[in-house]
């Protein structure tokens, strides 16, 4: 049974009196922006109400989804907590898919081995536009508000105590 991928423990995160001073890039492909423009605003929507703020966002825009691992490398640089990729990649007639696919699951698992930032790849990897819709604010929820968790758990890592052990 599938469920809705947006849903967590607010208390595996760190309080917002933490989370306030910590810095998040968010890198969203513009390519399927009807998509990724809902993903990124579920990131952001979910860093607010856990204590971030704008002046505490960097947020990018790149071209399409292979472009999102030299933005990601390039906002490392900047010492950010965390950095959420956020694409859609949308299977078609011929092997573009694969191609795009395996870029940017390389690239970013190439960035989180360097191990200076935590780089959280929020990409919809689909066979069609309704499954893509699905998760992007549809039935199985959106994968920004999980991108954004995500980022934020990874920043503060082994560095916390959780919110329920305080």
């Amino acid at each position: 049974m599938t469920t809705n991928l947006s849903k967590y423990d607010a208390d595996s995160l760190p309080s917002a009196e933490e989370l306030q001073h910590q810095h998040y890039g968010i890198v969203v492909a513009d390519w399927n922006s009807d998509i990724t423009y809902s993903l990124a605003n579920g990131a952001i929507h979910t860093f607010h109400k856990h204590g971030v703020d704008d002046r505490h966002l960097t947020i990018v825009h790149v071209p399409g989804t292979v472009e999102l691992t030299y933005a990601a490398a390039r906002l490392i640089a900047h010492k950010l907590d965390a950095i959420i990729v956020i694409g859609c990649v949308i299977r078609g007639d011929t092997p573009h898919f694969d191609y795009v696919c395996q870029s940017v699951t390389q690239g970013v698992t190439m960035l989180n081995a360097q191990g200076k930032t935590p780089v959280v790849f929020s990409v919809l990897t689909v066979d069609n536009k309704e499954q893509a819709k699905e998760r992007a604010g549809g039935k199985l929820g959106n994968k920004g508000t999980e991108g954004a968790v995500t980022a934020m758990q990874m920043a503060n890592l082994g560095s916390r105590k959780k919110k329920k052990q305080s």
